[in-house]
């Protein structure tokens, strides 16, 4: 505030007062040495003279009023215009945060455009979130429901430079809040906070967590997971963070569908959509790298080629629905039968499958073949409420012992499935 100065008044009055002080004692002196007559004369003009100081004083003060008036007035308007100058001071402030923020919102949203699948989506969000709040306390984790069975798993956690290793792989009492309420969570103090039992919490987690912030990662109406962000510490959050928490959670789910859209038509490139197994061009493609791998590794490899035996006639007693089931069941069988890692399966056409056994030897392939041409022919499938059974021919071929190349394979173990047909079916042949 401006202080308005303070003067006396006597400085007003002093030298008018001085003036005629002198000019009456002179007077006064002349009258009682010279004419003393002149008293009168001298009474009189002592009246009025104090007439005129008496206006002069009221004019004085008259004025003297109106300059502390101007002066108020001026101090008024300086104090309005320094209040103005720290409101715009604070706005200014206010401003240069937003545009680090906002700085920052465009940094993670180019970060994330850059991310195809979700795993490195969720890495790169965890580690910006954490970076963003910028303190080595603080603890970002991230919750992702899963497409399969809509548990909640984590995903991602990042501690200061260092992912670390979670015992809530499902999340806790904060995160299940978050998850009905679908609303973002602030919590100052988790020992005060009447919605949660502090001992129950104590308990459960072995990391101390006194305040956090957390978002339900949302796309319209559908749930994609959770963002949060933990401190050890009480009070280290405000709504502030919340809100910039928000605008990054609203990013993050952004990114994490487009990776999961991007995943999923990958899937469905190389994937059959019916039975779930690998299309024929990119059964191919892993042919041949398999091939080249074992040529390398002076092993063998085994190809299996499977034709369901029958099957246009069975399509057209039952019709095309049915012809899907069975295919689909088939399916299934073969991923059971053929589970161990690094074995591919595929959809080689129609009714046709191809499953290719790295690292196995071919007598071992034909027992595995004999193994599922079992389970297949006892498998039942009801179709308009009648048991129905299909059988399989399968032709075994391995490398390098039957053939020397990707195709030679093909062709021997084509040539072995059409001796199994010739032979009647529901047969495993191998030359």
């Amino acid at each position: 505030m401006i202080k308005i100065p303070k003067k006396r008044s006597s400085n007003l009055y002093f030298l008018p007062i001085s003036f005629f002080f002198i000019l009456l004692v002179s007077l006064f002196i002349y009258a009682f040495k010279f004419n003393p007559h002149f008293f009168l004369i001298l009474g009189l003009s002592q009246i009025i003279i104090l007439f005129f100081l008496f206006r002069f004083r009221q004019y004085l003060v008259n004025f003297q009023g109106e300059i502390e008036l101007k002066q108020q007035d001026c101090a008024e308007k300086a104090n309005l215009l320094q209040s103005g100058a720290e409101n715009e001071r604070l706005v200014l402030e206010s401003y240069r945060k937003k545009i680090i923020s906002y700085s920052h919102l465009k940094n993670l949203t180019e970060d994330l455009s850059m991310c195809l699948s979700q795993e490195d989506t969720s890495n790169t969000l965890s580690e910006e979130v954490n970076r963003l709040f910028g303190d080595e306390d603080v603890t970002t984790i991230l919750y992702l429901f899963h497409s399969k069975t809509g548990e909640l798993g984590l995903t991602a956690s990042q501690k200061g430079q260092m992912q670390i290793n979670l015992k809530s792989k499902k999340g806790d009492v904060f995160d299940e809040w978050v998850v009905r309420a679908l609303q973002p969570l602030i919590i100052e103090d988790t020992k005060t906070d009447f919605r949660f039992d502090a001992e129950k919490i104590n308990a459960e987690e072995v990391r101390v967590v006194r305040s956090l912030i957390s978002v339900p990662l949302m796309i319209g109406n559908k749930a994609l997971g959770i963002l949060r962000v933990d401190s050890p510490k009480p009070n280290h959050f405000i709504t502030e963070d919340l809100r910039f928490l928000t605008t990054v959670g609203d990013l993050g789910a952004v990114a994490i569908e487009n990776a999961q859209l991007y995943e999923r038509v990958e899937e469905l490139a190389i994937r059959d959509g019916l039975t779930g197994l690998y299309l024929r061009r990119h059964f191919l493609e892993r042919m041949a790298e398999e091939v080249s791998r074992e040529f390398r590794k002076k092993k063998e490899l085994s190809f299996l080629m499977i034709d369901l035996d029958k099957f246009k006639q069975y399509n057209d007693q039952f019709g095309h629905i049915a012809g899907d089931i069975v295919l689909k069941t088939v399916g299934m069988i073969l991923l059971e039968t053929f589970r161990d890692p690094g074995n591919l399966i595929c959809r080689f056409g129609g009714e046709e499958f191809g499953v290719l056994l790295p690292d196995c030897p071919k007598e071992e392939a034909v027992k595995l073949a004999e193994d599922l041409r079992k389970r297949i022919a006892k498998q039942e499938i009801i179709l308009r409420r009648e048991k129905t059974r299909i059988t399989v021919s399968v032709g075994v071929a391995a490398f390098p012992t039957d053939a020397q190349t990707r195709e030679d394979l093909i062709q021997k173990a084509d040539r072995a499935l059409y001796k199994a047909k010739s032979e009647g079916r529901n047969k495993v042949c191998f030359d």
